[in-house]
């Protein structure tokens, strides 16, 4: 018996053994970071492509007049004298001010309110509903009572951006709270964990994908919510990146307006990328994506 015992742990490791090394080596035998680089990319390349030979497609059908639709060429052309020229530095310099102050102080509100409502249930009833609705309410429908308040200041954009990507960054919290497992919690309190702590070291880590995806999605409202304010309030002592998309419109140069619309896009797909990154990074700390990162 005990010869058989010893033979069954014994092929019991060898088992476990050759898993290990078959993970290793396929590890090992993984794409490189060159190869990994050109798959992200090349969809996008692609995409990249496809719209701008329909974009030049559809100037070659005469739809619109050069002067209102032009084409790509004349469009990256007033794009390079535009990356030059300060009037963007100094736009981009107050647009992103506007968005860091306000995504900041949304970000602050919408964590405060969503751990409080995930957390107390007469809150729970009474704003959880409250905050979705808020959520899906438009940003432009708040200007009017922003303008009303705060008259065309800096004052009537914050306001509106806070309003915009606040309930977003709060239904993240209170949905990554609601998917902790129970049995997660009871194991922490078990452990000693207690109040601050409880959420420190259990309910917070995670509940964090969720939560950053919450905020993902609070800054494309903020953003969304900052370019509109931009284009409503026009403050003349101070250029922005919205405020020279509406010159650009009331002096119809289609160029410029088109090239700053690119701009804006960037600036998007870039933040999206750095939010993806950190969601990537989480899910690999979690075990949910593997180290080659498929």
């Amino acid at each position: 018996m005990a010869s058989d015992t010893i033979t069954g742990t014994t092929r019991s490791d060898a088992e476990i053994s050759g898993l290990d090394a078959l993970e290793i080596a396929g590890q090992e035998q993984g794409p490189s970071r060159l190869r990994q680089l050109w798959s992200a990319t090349w969809p996008k390349l692609a995409a990249l492509a496809l719209s701008i030979a329909l974009w030049q497609f559809v100037v070659w059908t005469g739809w619109k007049d050069p002067w209102a639709l032009p084409g790509p060429a004349t469009v990256f052309a007033d794009l390079g004298d535009y990356l030059v020229s300060p009037a963007l530095w100094e736009g981009l310099a107050t647009t992103g001010r506007r968005a860091a102050v306000g995504f900041a102080a949304a970000v602050a509100v919408g964590l405060l309110l969503g751990l409080a409502v995930a957390r107390v249930k007469i809150l729970r009833a009474a704003l959880g509903s409250m905050i979705t609705a808020l959520q899906t309410m438009p940003s432009i429908a708040w200007f009017p009572l922003a303008i009303l308040l705060f008259q065309l200041s800096e004052q009537a954009i914050f306001f509106v951006v806070v309003l915009g990507a606040a309930p977003s960054v709060a239904n993240g919290v209170i949905h990554g709270v609601d998917y902790v497992p129970p049995l997660l919690v009871r194991a922490g309190r078990n452990l000693g964990a207690r109040g601050l702590n409880l959420y420190r070291y259990v309910i917070a880590p995670a509940a964090l994908p969720a939560i950053v995806a919450g905020l993902k999605q609070g800054w494309a409202f903020a953003w969304r919510s900052l370019m509109a304010g931009e284009l409503l309030v026009v403050i003349a002592t101070k250029t922005s990146i919205g405020a020279q998309l509406t010159y650009a419109r009331e002096l119809n140069e289609a160029p410029r307006l088109m090239a700053i619309m690119i701009v804006i896009l960037v600036v998007g797909l870039a933040v999206d990328a750095a939010f993806g990154a950190a969601d990537k990074a989480i899910r690999r700390r979690w075990g949910v994506l593997d180290q080659a990162g498929n």
